[in-house]
């Protein structure tokens, strides 16, 4: 799904650090901050990453501006944002049939502060060295599927999500 290209990891820092948060800018339809939605409801959000580094990687927050994935959560909008990261998942590896799906909350008070979890899901036959975090990471490059490419998997993960 798109060629592998290289990322200004500079920009991209300097927008992270300095800018608005990205979750609550998308939220507000800030131009520069869009994202493709596959799942929405009242608490949570799941949408497309606008850099991934493997095929399909899906974003899922609050809606609220939530920074700590322990503290500020109480149990019942933990497991209620679980169960959503699950959801979604479940759909990607519906739609991608993955040999591994990766979950994972990144970020830092320093720069995308406000919570998401990453599904990032790994396509059989990755060769080990290229798996895990070395998949993950946008200094090794990102994908750049076109438009029509991104609303074919839109489409297909809306679809599985019911």
């Amino acid at each position: 799904m798109g060629e592998v290209s290289n990322m200004d990891l500079a920009a991209y820092e300097e927008r992270a650090r300095n800018g608005p948060c990205f979750v609550c800018a998308f939220l507000r339809g800030e131009p520069g901050y869009h994202h493709e939605t596959v799942y929405e409801d009242d608490a949570h959000i799941a949408f497309l990453d606008r850099w991934p580094t493997l095929p399909g990687r899906v974003l899922v927050a609050p809606k609220a501006h939530v920074e700590h994935v322990v503290r500020e959560l109480d149990e019942e909008a933990y497991t209620r944002l679980m169960l959503v990261v699950r959801r979604v998942a479940l759909a990607v590896e519906s739609v991608l049939r993955p040999e591994r799906t990766y979950l994972l909350s990144l970020g830092s008070q320093q720069a995308n502060s406000h919570l998401h979890w990453h599904i990032a899901a790994l396509p059989p036959g990755v060769p080990p060295e290229r798996q895990q975090y070395h998949a993950l990471m946008a200094e090794n490059g990102v994908l750049t599927p076109a438009p029509d490419e991104i609303a074919a998997l839109v489409t297909r993960l809306r679809a599985a999500l019911g």
